[in-house]
């Protein structure tokens, strides 16, 4: 009884408001694409782009931008937009080019970081941004209208491209061969894809945005077969082990990332266990 008082009282706040739908928001639009990258075993992505994103974050703490996301969010999208345009035809391939990309963009940030500080606890910013920690309950007004007009583009794109994007995660060369272009589908995904770690890296940070993609999906993969009950599980998974970190984040005074992923961990193990009795 403590705890649900304690809660109804933490509702009323609007930062913890704010928190819950950007929470829940960002977790549906990872979980969408969750299925798709594991399928396509792009999952790797999200740690690169996530490192990207870091680098950009650092250069635009550096300019003084009054909104990071305005600098973040083109050049991750370019990133991603680059390393699906040029995969196939670098002459430096794949996991390489994105293992490079991404190791540089979080030396060079983090170096930048302590050559141009212009706060006096550098090692505090680095941490909110590689773990989270409140982040999320600091969001401004435009934070939130930002990520509810990305959610609600990318949930819409997913709608009406369900089935192209169901082909190109099955079979992408049977796909271009009924005359669509997989590869037009493949960056569709890329440009979501970069969208959604930005805005993720105010839930669980840089280096926990993976977690926040992958889990779910392996989770609901354990249970169900079929791509749209795998699709839709994960996407009820994903929203309430966020919303269940956020407010045991909220009430333990723990990082809002380490315990959203500490769920994901734990409905994982229970899923596998359903899944072998099954």
């Amino acid at each position: 009884m403590e705890i649900i008082q304690k809660l109804g009282e933490y509702m009323q706040y609007d930062f913890v408001q704010k928190a819950l739908i950007v929470g829940v928001l960002i977790a549906l639009c990872s979980s969408l694409l969750g299925v798709t990258l594991v399928l396509k075993r792009f999952s790797f992505i999200g740690d690169g782009l996530s490192h990207v994103a870091f680098g950009a974050m650092a250069v635009a703490g550096i300019a003084g931008l009054t909104n990071e996301m305005i600098l973040v969010i083109p050049i991750t999208v370019i990133a991603a937009i680059v390393l699906l345009a040029t995969g196939k035809n670098a002459k430096i391939k794949g996991d390489a080019s994105l293992a490079m990309l991404s190791v540089a963009s979080l030396g060079i940030g983090y170096l930048l970081l302590n050559v141009f500080s212009s706060s006096g606890n550098v090692s505090g910013d680095v941490c909110t941004t590689l773990f989270g920690s409140t982040s999320i309950l600091t969001l401004s007004d435009f934070d939130v209208k930002l990520c509810i007009a990305m959610s609600v583009i990318v949930i819409l794109i997913f709608i009406f491209l369900y089935n192209r994007i169901f082909a190109v995660t099955f079979d992408e060369t049977f796909t271009s061969a009924t005359g669509i272009k997989a590869s037009a589908y493949n960056l569709i995904i890329a440009v979501i894809t970069a969208i959604i770690i930005v805005l993720a890296m105010n839930l669980v940070g840089s280096l926990l945005i993976s977690a926040l993609v992958i889990f779910p999906a392996l989770s609901a993969m354990r249970v169900f077969k079929s791509f749209r009950k795998v699709v839709i599980c994960s996407a009820a998974v994903s929203v309430v082990c966020s919303l269940t970190g956020i407010l045991v984040s909220i009430i333990a005074s723990t990082p809002v990332g380490s315990t959203i992923v500490a769920i994901d961990i734990a409905v994982f193990a229970i899923f596998a266990l359903i899944g072998r009795k099954g």
